[in-house]
């Protein structure tokens, strides 16, 4: 099951934007890049765990010594001895995670019974240079997220309403490019469509930013559920034209200006560290638990590459749109009214059920950063200052582009690099550190990555800056030519 909900987790927004970056870098270069990123996420998915099991390891022993200073003060200030041994057994029946309880004996002082998010790891492990850095790559990293939301929503909605009006019915993906200032309804322009859905969109789920929300089961069935069945059936119906004959692509292999784009959608598609302490925890066997993460990573991997070469080979370069899921809102492509616009209307219902979720958590992000011990936010800063620095910056971004594949780009070679790469790397150096620092050189951690080399940390801080580096240089050069 926590493997399935990986999947899920990463097999996101990222991968509509996917098809499109593939057609513009090549089908070779896309491909190689892909499967590098790949095994780099991977990498840092054990680097993770390895952290959250020295984490654990850490809290454990604190426990056990906070708990040996208390019995020493217990025997000194004259209590019995039996009462000292009920107390005792009571603490370590309240105190010791379920799982140890349950199995008897001595537990491994490394399992991950005890859910310890990255912020927590952060502070563990990182001085307090390293924390604030920590809490920034990850508040540049939702807000990209959000405002990759804020636009994918109402340029579905405007592509879907403006093309089914007028002569244009259900003609999106029809090699027809449409330009912001062409006519949607009467007067209004298709770009003012899209800024009033965005409107509506802020009206409508803004004020969430300003409550508590929690995702709840059902709705996670739900999205899981029609994400399956739209990519299911863009897979499909792509391989059904392909083999009628009907494809118009013509992909070219390798084209290096994409690669910017592409590296930033490949490394937000592979995004999942930041939510990894949620998914492995709740998991009771993990002693396979490295293997079964590369099992996922391998079928992602193809998925991938499955709905990407689908849509290379079955449209031309230039009629891909952003988001892979308009393609098929033309009537050529398909006939049937309700699949159009299922697949054009997808992302609406998918993305409207997480923005709340993900503002909540900038937001709860925003007030850890600034907190301070025993300290509390008057009501005007908690209740509203937050929220409103949360979804002001990304609607604003939002408005001035509603260009994805750039959004997408951007926030994964910069904030997605940091989370991605760095963050896990650091978290790896610095647990081993201190866990031979606590428990001794010859101390084992038995979710130790199979990657335990000094050279592999190196190579993906290396690898992770060079990106930066990389990516800054192409926007910069791109710009300069403009």
């Amino acid at each position: 099951v926590g493997l399935v909900y990986m999947f899920n987790l990463i097999v996101g927004t990222g991968a509509l934007t996917m098809p499109k970056a593939f057609a513009t870098a090549g089908w070779l270069v896309s491909l190689v890049l892909l499967m590098f990123l790949g095994f780099m996420s991977y990498m840092t998915t054990t680097f993770v765990v390895e952290a959250m099991a020295a984490a654990n390891a850490q809290l454990r022993w604190k426990r056990m010594e906070k708990r040996k200073d208390d019995e020493d003060e217990d025997s000194s200030s004259g209590v019995s001895d039996s009462d000292v041994l009920l107390q005792d057994g009571y603490e370590r029946a309240e105190t010791r995670p379920i799982l140890s309880v349950q199995r008897r004996g001595s537990p491994n002082i490394f399992e991950i019974t005890e859910r310890v998010e990255m912020g927590q790891m952060a502070s563990m492990f990182f001085n307090k240079v390293g924390v604030n850095l920590f809490y920034f790559c990850i508040i540049i990293y939702l807000y990209g997220d959000l405002a990759i939301y804020a636009a994918a929503v109402p340029v579905s909605l405007m592509q879907v309403t403006c093309s089914a009006t007028g002569n244009h019915s259900c003609s999106v993906g029809g090699g027809t490019k449409y330009n912001d200032t062409d006519k949607c309804w009467g007067p209004i322009r298709r770009i003012d469509a899209y800024r009033l859905y965005l409107a509506a969109f802020t009206l409508l789920l803004g004020p969430f930013t300003f409550f508590n929300v929690q995702k709840t089961k059902y709705l996670q069935i739900m999205t899981s559920l029609m994400r399956w069945i739209a990519f299911i059936l863009m897979i499909i119906l792509a391989l059904i034209r392909i083999s009628r004959g009907q494809a118009e692509g013509h992909p070219s292999m390798a084209h290096l200006s994409g690669i910017r784009n592409l590296f930033g959608v490949c490394v937000y598609s592979f995004m999942c560290q930041h939510s990894l302490p949620s998914l492995i925890t709740p998991i009771s066997k993990k002693k396979h638990v490295n293997k079964l993460v590369l099992l996922d990573y391998i079928l992602i991997l193809a998925f991938y590459s499955l709905l990407s070469f689908t849509a290379i080979y079955c449209f031309r370069n230039d009629t891909l749109m952003d988001m892979y899921t308009l393609n098929f809102t033309n009537c050529e492509i398909i006939n049937i009214a309700f699949i159009r616009y299922f697949l054009g209307l997808f992302p609406v219902f998918t993305i409207s059920t997480n923005f709340p979720i993900i503002a909540v958590t900038l937001r709860n992000n925003w007030k850890t950063l600034f907190h301070r011990e025993g300290g509390t936010y008057p009501w005007v800063v908690d209740r509203i200052v937050f929220p409103a620095i949360t979804l002001i910056p990304p609607v604003l971004v939002a408005f001035c582009t509603h260009d994805l594949e750039s959004l997408v780009g951007i926030t994964g070679a910069y904030a997605g690099n940091g989370i991605q790469y760095l963050i896990p790397a650091f978290l790896a150096y610095c647990s081993r550190k201190d866990t031979q620092l606590v428990f001794g050189s010859g101390t084992v951690n038995k979710h130790l990555s199979p990657f335990r080399h000094i050279f592999w940390i190196v190579f993906v801080l290396i690898w992770g800056f060079s990106c930066f580096v990389f990516v800054t240089a192409n926007i910069v050069l791109s710009e300069s030519k403009l």
